[in-house]
């Protein structure tokens, strides 16, 4: 019966090595996309924002599990975040309204990039976001 064993034995390997595989699979299953486990709990400072500097110092962005939130140095604005297919898909957002001199070219930017789903790119401590008429790098955070 030394060959009715050897499958058995080959069987059982095999059950074995996807055993240990699926808690590798079920990661790739809930969290989709990489960037979207990258970008979680995290804070991130404007590098520049449509190739320009920042005009305030207080911009920045935050991710939390399910909210994002921006600022440019005046207004706030955020809502509902994920990644689909590699862009950032949210929204509705919300925003105050303030006038704030000097920043609302660059709120209206961020403003814009979120609502044309950006692609995401995060490599390390540094965020692009990049959509067919703004882009924004943007470096992590305390």
């Amino acid at each position: 019966m030394p060959g009715s064993a050897e499958p058995v034995q080959g069987h059982t390997m095999t059950k074995s090595v996807l055993l240990a595989a699926l808690p590798i699979l079920a990661a790739c299953a809930t969290t989709g996309q990489p960037e979207a486990v990258r970008l979680q709990d995290t804070r991130w400072i404007f590098g520049t924002i449509d190739g320009q500097a920042p005009v305030s110092d207080r911009a920045a962005m935050a991710f939390d599990r399910e909210r994002i939130s921006a600022t440019v140095g005046c207004n706030g604005m955020g809502g509902d975040w994920r990644i689909e297919g590699g862009r950032l898909v949210g929204g509705p957002y919300a925003s105050t309204m303030m006038y704030c001199d000097g920043l609302m070219e660059q709120e209206r930017a961020v403003g814009d990039l979120l609502g044309e789903k950006p692609t995401v790119a995060v490599s390390g401590d540094r965020l692009t976001l990049t959509s067919a008429n703004h882009r924004a790098e943007l470096v992590r955070g305390n």
